[in-house]
C-alpha cells in the first residue's frame, strides 16, 4: 500500500470513528441538555477551564513525539510512561488543593467537590496514553477510533442515568470517569501492553524536546480556546457560559469530524516524508480541499438555519445561543484551514514558529472578548471570528514556507470548496424567500427539513457534476459508490 492509499484508508477509519464518537455524542448531548440546564454544563466547562490546561502538561506533547519520531525503541515508551505518571499524580495533588480557591473565585461551592473527582481522570492517563501512542505510531487508527467510540457511549449511558436521578453535573463528571475506564480496558485489550518503569537521560532529551514544544503549542491553543469561557463565566455567570459553550461546541463539531480526522493521518503521514517537501506539499492541499469540500456546507447549513436547529432539537432554553452559533459558523474557511497547516508544522517540526503565532493570537482574541463581552454573547462570537482568520493567514503563510509553497497553490486547494458552497449558499437563501414566511417559527421541525434536503440535493448534484482537477479521484469515488449501488437496486 502506498502512502496515498495508507492516508486514505487510515483517514477513512479516524473518519468513521470521530463522526462516530460525535454523533453517539451529540445523542447524547441533546438528551443531557434536555434532562440538564445551562448552569450544570456551565459549572462543568468552568472546571473544565483547569483540568484542561492541565491535561496538556500531563501528557508534556511526548505521546506525539512517539508518533513523529522517525525511530521509538520499547525504552522509549517506558521511559515516557514513567515521566507521565509522576506529572499526573503532582497534578492530581494540585488540583486536590486549587479546588476551594477555584469554588470562591467563581462563586461555587459545588466546584470543590466536582472538581476534586474529576481530577482522578488524570492517574489514568499515562495507561491511556502510550498504547495510543502505541498504535498511530504503528498505524493502527482501527483500533484507536473503535476503542473511542465505544467509551463515550459507555459514558453517554453512564451520564444520562445518572441525570435521570437527579445528579445535575454530577452526571456529566462521573460519566466521564466510566468512559476512561472503558478504554483503559479496550487499550490493553487491542495492545497488551504492560506498564514498565525506566529513565534513559537521553530518551527523555530527544522526546522532550518535540514534546515541550508540542506541549506549550496545545497550552496556548488550549488558553486561547477557553479565554471566552472564562471571561463569560467572570461576566456573566455560568448559566451564560452554559449557552455559549453550547454555540461554540456546535460551531466545532465539523471542523473537529472532518478536519480534526485527516490532521491525525496527515500529521504521521507528513511525518514519514517530512523530507520530501513536493510529496508534503500534494498531501497538504489534497486533504485541505477534501477536507474543505465535506466541512464548509455545515457551516453554510448553520448560517441558515442555526435558530431553527437549536429549538427543534434542545428546546427553547437554548435558543440564546443561536445568533453566536450563526456568527462562528462563518470561521469555518478559517478553522479548517489553520488546523490541518497546523500538521504541516508539526510533521516539520517547526513548533517554536508555531508558538509565536499561537501566542500572538491569544493576546489579539482576550482584547476582543474583553471588548465584545460587553455586546453580549455575540460580541464575544465576532472577537473569535476574527482571530480565527488571523491565525488562518499566520499558520498558512507558515505552512507555505515549510513546503516552499505559495498563495496561489493553497488558494487552488480552497477554490472548489469556495465556489460548490457559494452556490449552496445562494440556493439556501433563495428557499427561504420561497417558503411560507411564518413556517419557520410556526412547524420549526419542517422548515429544518426542507432547507436541509434541498441543501443536500444541490451541494450534491453540483458536486457530482462540476469537475476540478484536485476532486477528479474523490469524484470518481463517489460515481463508483452509485453504479454499484444502482446495480444492486437494478
Amino acid at each position: 500500500m502506498n502512502p496515498g492509499q495508507s492516508l486514505r484508508a487510515n483517514t477513512q477509519w479516524v473518519f468513521t470513528g470521530s463522526l462516530a464518537f460525535r454523533v453517539f455524542g451529540f445523542i447524547f448531548g441533546v438528551v443531557l441538555a434536555r434532562l440538564l440546564v445551562p448552569a450544570d454544563f456551565g459549572t462543568i466547562v468552568t472546571i473544565q477551564i483547569f483540568t484542561g490546561i492541565l491535561g496538556y502538561v500531563a501528557g508534556g506533547g511526548m505521546g506525539e513525539a512517539l508518533v513523529q519520531a522517525k525511530e521509538a525503541k520499547p525504552q522509549d515508551f517506558r521511559v515516557v510512561f514513567t515521566i507521565q505518571l509522576a506529572i499526573c499524580i503532582l497534578i492530581y495533588l494540585f488540583l486536590f488543593l486549587l479546588a476551594p480557591w477555584v469554588a470562591v473565585w467563581f462563586d461555587n461551592p459545588l466546584i470543590v467537590d466536582l472538581m476534586r473527582v474529576n481530577a482522578i481522570s488524570f492517574l489514568f492517563r499515562p495507561f491511556l496514553n502510550i498504547p495510543s501512542s502505541l498504535l498511530r505510531r504503528q498505524m493502527k487508527f482501527k483500533w484507536v477510533a473503535i476503542n473511542r467510540v465505544v467509551g463515550s457511549i459507555i459514558g453517554g449511558i453512564v451520564s444520562i442515568a445518572f441525570a435521570l436521578f437527579d445528579y445535575g453535573p454530577w452526571s456529566l463528571v462521573l460519566g466521564g470517569l466510566a468512559g476512561s475506564i472503558a478504554n483503559l480496558a479496550l487499550f490493553y485489550w487491542h495492545t497488551r501492553w504492560v506498564p514498565g518503569f525506566a529513565y534513559e537521560r537521553e530518551s527523555a532529551r530527544r522526546l522532550g524536546g518535540f514534546g515541550i514544544r508540542m506541549s506549550v503549542n496545545s497550552i496556548i491553543d488550549y488558553l486561547r480556546k477557553q479565554i471566552p469561557n472564562i471571561i463569560v463565566a467572570r461576566v456573566q455567570g455560568p448559566a451564560m457560559v452554559g449557552l455559549f459553550n453550547k454555540s461554540d461546541s456546535l460551531a466545532s463539531l465539523p471542523v473537529e469530524i472532518f478536519s480534526g480526522s485527516v490532521y491525525q493521518t496527515t500529521f504521521r503521514a507528513l511525518s514519514s516524508i517530512q523530507d520530501n517537501a513536493a510529496e508534503s506539499r500534494r498531501l497538504y492541499e489534497k486533504a485541505l480541499a477534501l477536507v474543505l469540500v465535506y466541512t464548509l456546507p455545515i457551516y453554510v447549513g448553520f448560517i441558515w438555519t442555526a435558530q431553527t436547529f437549536i429549538v427543534v432539537v434542545y428546546g427553547d432554553k437554548w435558543i440564546d445561543s443561536a445568533a453566536a452559533l450563526q456568527i462562528l459558523s462563518s470561521a469555518g474557511l478559517f478553522r479548517c484551514v489553520s488546523n490541518l497547516s497546523g500538521a504541516v508544522v508539526a510533521a516539520q517540526n517547526r513548533l517554536g514558529h508555531e508558538m509565536r503565532i499561537q501566542t500572538e493570537t491569544t493576546v489579539l482574541l482576550a482584547a476582543g472578548c474583553l471588548l465584545g463581552v460587553q455586546y453580549g454573547l455575540e460580541g464575544v462570537a465576532w472577537a473569535l471570528v476574527f482571530t480565527y482568520g488571523y491565525l488562518a493567514l499566520r499558520m498558512a503563510w507558515l505552512a507555505q514556507r515549510c513546503l516552499d509553497s505559495n498563495w496561489s497553490n493553497l488558494f487552488g486547494a480552497i477554490k472548489p470548496a469556495l465556489y460548490l458552497n457559494m452556490l449552496l449558499f445562494a440556493a439556501l437563501a433563495l428557499t427561504h424567500l420561497l417558503l411560507p414566511g411564518d413556517l419557520q417559527t410556526t412547524h420549526p421541525a419542517i422548515y429544518l427539513l426542507v432547507m436541509a434536503a434541498i441543501g443536500v440535493s444541490v451541494y450534491a448534484a453540483v458536486f457530482l457534476t462540476w469537475r476540478f482537477p484536485i476532486l477528479n479521484s474523490e469524484v470518481d469515488r463517489w460515481w463508483g459508490k452509485l453504479h454499484k449501488l444502482r446495480a444492486r437496486l437494478g
